[in-house]
C-alpha cells in the first residue's frame, strides 16, 4: 500500500527535477525545417510590403524624403486621421461597402446558378461550359463595350450600373462552385425531388448550407475585386459623390509631388477592411479548397 502511494510522488519529483513527467519534446527534424522553410519565405514575401507600407505611413513627409527606406524614428500616428479627412473616406467607405456587398452577393448567386447545373450535368455540352468558365479568366476587360452598354441603357454614372457591371465579373466563381458540388452526393438531389422539392427551392434553400465554404470563398474573392477596383469607377462614375474608397487615394497625388506618408496611411485605411475580413474568413477558404479536391 505504501509503495502504491509513493509511486506517483516519485514520478512528480522526477518531473520537477528536470525530466518531463508527460510526453517529451521531440527534436525538430531536418525534414520539418525543409517543409516549413518555403512557408516562411512566402510569408516574408507577402508581409514585407505590408510592413514597409506601415513603416512609411508612420513617417512624416520630410522624414520619408530624407530616408525613404529607413525605419521610422518618430511615429506619426496623426497621419491616419489626416488621411481619413483629406481622402473623404467617411463618405467613400459607405459607397464601397454598398458596391462590394451587393455586387459580391449578386456575383455569388450567378456563380451558383452557373456552377451547380454544369457540375451535375443538367445542361448539355458540359465541356463547352467548362471551357467558357476557363476562357472568362483570360479574356481582357472590355472597357469600351461596358461604357457603351451603360450609356445606352441610361445607367452611366449610376450606382446600379456600376454594381451590375462588377457583379457580372464572376471570374473563377463558377469553377469553384462546380468543383465543390462534386463532393456533394448526387442522391441528395434525387431525394429532394422525390420529396417534392422544386429545383429553385433546392438551389436556394437546401444547397447553400451544404456548400457554405465555397460560397463564402466566391463572395470573398468577388468582394476583393470590387473593393480594390480603381479603373472602372474612374470611367463609369464621374460624379464624385459616388466615388468608392479607392478613388480617395487620388487626393494625395499631385502634379509635381505626392504626399507619400499620407498616401501610405490612406492605402492601409482602404486595405484594412479586407485584411480583417480575410482573417475571420480564411477557414472557409481552406475548407473550400479541401472540398473541391475531394472529387475535383
Amino acid at each position: 500500500m505504501t509503495a502504491q502511494l509513493t509511486r506517483p510522488l516519485e514520478g512528480a519529483l522526477r518531473g520537477s527535477g528536470g525530466a518531463p513527467a508527460g510526453r517529451r519534446r521531440r527534436p525538430v527534424s531536418l525534414g520539418t525545417v525543409v517543409q516549413y522553410l518555403p512557408v516562411a519565405v512566402i510569408m516574408l514575401v507577402y508581409l514585407f510590403p505590408l510592413a514597409f507600407l506601415l513603416n512609411t505611413a508612420l513617417k512624416s513627409n520630410a522624414e520619408f524624403f530624407a530616408n525613404p527606406n529607413g525605419i521610422a524614428q518618430t511615429f506619426e500616428f496623426g497621419n491616419f486621421p489626416t488621411a481619413w479627412d483629406k481622402g473623404n473616406f467617411g463618405a467613400y467607405m459607405l459607397n464601397s461597402v454598398l458596391y462590394t456587398t451587393v455586387a459580391a452577393f449578386l456575383g455569388t448567386v450567378c456563380s451558383l446558378l452557373l456552377g451547380f447545373p454544369v457540375s451535375r450535368g443538367y445542361l448539355r455540352h458540359t465541356r463547352l461550359w467548362y471551357g467558357l468558365f476557363v476562357a472568362m479568366l483570360f479574356l481582357p476587360n472590355t472597357l469600351v463595350t461596358q461604357f457603351q452598354l451603360l450609356l445606352r441603357l441610361n445607367l452611366y454614372d449610376t450606382q446600379l450600373g456600376y454594381i451590375l457591371i462588377m457583379a457580372a465579373g464572376v471570374g473563377v466563381g463558377p469553377l469553384l462552385v462546380s468543383g465543390y458540388v462534386k463532393s456533394i452526393p448526387r442522391e441528395l438531389d434525387e431525394a429532394a425531388a422525390l420529396d417534392g422539392v422544386g429545383y429553385w427551392r433546392f438551389v436556394f434553400l437546401f444547397l447553400p448550407p451544404m456548400i457554405k465554404p465555397v460560397l463564402t470563398t466566391v463572395f470573398l474573392l468577388q468582394a476583393i475585386g470590387v473593393w480594390n477596383d480603381i479603373i472602372l469607377p474612374t470611367i463609369l462614375l464621374p460624379d464624385q459623390a459616388k466615388f468608392p474608397a479607392t478613388l480617395g487615394l487620388f487626393a494625395f497625388q499631385g502634379t509635381y509631388s505626392s504626399e507619400w506618408s499620407l498616401l501610405a496611411a490612406a492605402t492601409i485605411i482602404v486595405a484594412g477592411p479586407l485584411l480583417v475580413a480575410y482573417v475571420f474568413l480564411q477557414r472557409y477558404l481552406v475548407a473550400s479548397v479541401v472540398g473541391s479536391a475531394v472529387k475535383g
